[in-house]
């Protein structure tokens, strides 16, 4: 039987495609359920303030570039959103005296137009961003070599190859509406993936790319970053992929509660869970990585009870 079309875009695949068990599943889902979902490769964490939030994430940079000498350069792949935790990064390596000479870090993603990424003077520009809030912070006798910060391009042969003799310790990420971690949204329904999305198989061979944005996403990025204004935000990014994402040691996805809904965070929680995989819902594929931790903010965990506003 052929799934449902997507209530969002019926030209795209999505989470509205799932069957109706699986989502009314989801949405049961209470907070104190949350502890009964880890499994083995499965972590979950839950905070109680921002701030131990926020502190947590930034130690995860710290505890990967302690680790990293000469002889083994260590580094963590990060995001833009959430951003909370890069000016925390600053502070703690210069309060702790923290050399970053042998520490490596990979931005997520990059926004595409006109046939090349964007530069750091676009006004959403992620590379500008890491810069801004956390890289131009540090003290010049700790700060990172440039060197060793990598960005993704349209051409991602020096960005991938820059993770082949370093350590990954760390992967970290938000989760979009569309459940994707970096831009790994979900592909348009049409050609070989009109009647399927793609298996977990073909997914995972996807390397950083440039890839065409879900128009959630669109819709996301322009209510988180730009008041709402959709026609700022360009409809296609360079992103890191499932293959470097498997390379990364673990991943860990952060959970604020105004990323994605109460109801999203639940589906792809219980979908790693139970060790549903399905590229339809991005988030959900990382059921096959063998170290992946979900952190939560109680309050934002929301609820997905009726509210009339």
């Amino acid at each position: 039987m052929s799934r449902p079309l997507s209530k969002i875009a019926p030209g795209w695949w999505d989470y509205t495609t799932l069957g109706s068990d699986l989502l009314q599943d989801a949405a049961r889902i209470t907070i104190k359920d949350l502890p009964g979902l880890a499994r083995p490769g499965f972590r979950i964490a839950i905070y109680d303030t921002l701030e131990d939030f926020y502190l947590a994430e930034a130690l995860e940079y710290i505890n990967a570039w302690k680790e990293s000498t000469a002889d083994n350069p260590v580094g963590i792949c990060g995001p833009i959103g959430p951003t909370e935790q890069l000016p925390l990064v600053a502070r703690l390596v210069n309060d702790l005296g923290l050399s970053l000479k042998t520490a490596h870090f990979w931005g997520m993603d990059e926004w595409y137009m006109d046939g090349k990424e964007v530069g750091e003077d676009h006004p959403l520009s992620f590379a500008r961003a890491d810069r801004e809030m956390c890289f131009d912070r540090i003290r010049s006798e700790l700060a990172m070599p440039v060197e060793n910060q990598h960005f993704p391009k349209a051409d991602p042969f020096d960005y991938e190859a820059s993770w082949n003799g370093v350590r990954c310790a760390v992967m970290q990420g938000g989760q979009g509406e569309v459940k994707h971690w970096a831009f790994n949204d979900p592909l348009r329904r049409e050609g070989q993936w009109k009647d399927s999305p793609p298996t977990l198989e073909e997914w995972k061979k996807l390397g950083t790319r440039v890839v065409e944005l879900h128009p959630l996403t669109l819709i996301q990025n322009a209510r988180t970053s730009g008041g709402g204004n959709i026609p700022l935000v360009p409809t296609h990014a360079v992103t890191v992929g499932p293959v470097q994402t498997w390379q990364a040691e673990k991943i860990s996805i952060w959970h604020p509660g105004h990323h994605d809904n109460p109801f999203g965070i639940r589906l792809t929680t219980l979908m790693i869970s139970k060790g549903v995989a399905d590229t339809a819902v991005p988030m959900s594929t990382l059921a096959g990585h063998p170290n992946v931790q979900f952190h939560f903010y109680r309050g934002g965990f929301g609820t997905c009870e009726v509210e009339m506003h």
